[in-house]
């Protein structure tokens, strides 16, 4: 991955994360995993958690309705020449890996128990 691609990834992330903790009431916690930005298709691919996972499908709702405020939003932020449309998944990947740290967790509170 080349490293203005890395810029713009870690930019927009940045960005997302501000816009949606701003947005978002305290109902829930909205954070930004990733964004995949491909300059080909102008589409970058937003990666949220959301806690309390129960609360996941009203904030990626919330998330899909206020992407053309967002847009508004990084365009105050940054110039580029054309905005990316944002289109936004939940993290399963990182889901996952909480997943499996958990499991490790009680692995070893069970090892040392015995």
């Amino acid at each position: 991955m080349n490293h203005r691609k890395e810029k713009i990834e870690s930019l927009l992330a940045r960005l997302v994360g501000e816009f949606l903790s701003h947005e978002a009431g305290p109902m829930s916690l909205i954070t930004v995993t990733h964004v995949a930005y491909n300059e080909k298709t102008n589409h970058a691919s937003v990666f949220i958690t959301v806690l309390p996972e129960s609360q996941e499908k009203t904030a990626l709702a919330f998330a899909k309705r206020k992407s053309s405020d967002l847009r508004a939003f990084v365009k105050e932020h940054i110039n580029m020449r054309t905005l990316p449309v944002f289109i936004f998944f939940i993290d399963i990947g990182e889901k996952n890996r909480q997943r499996v740290d958990d499991i490790s967790a009680m692995d070893n509170k069970s090892a040392e128990n015995s």
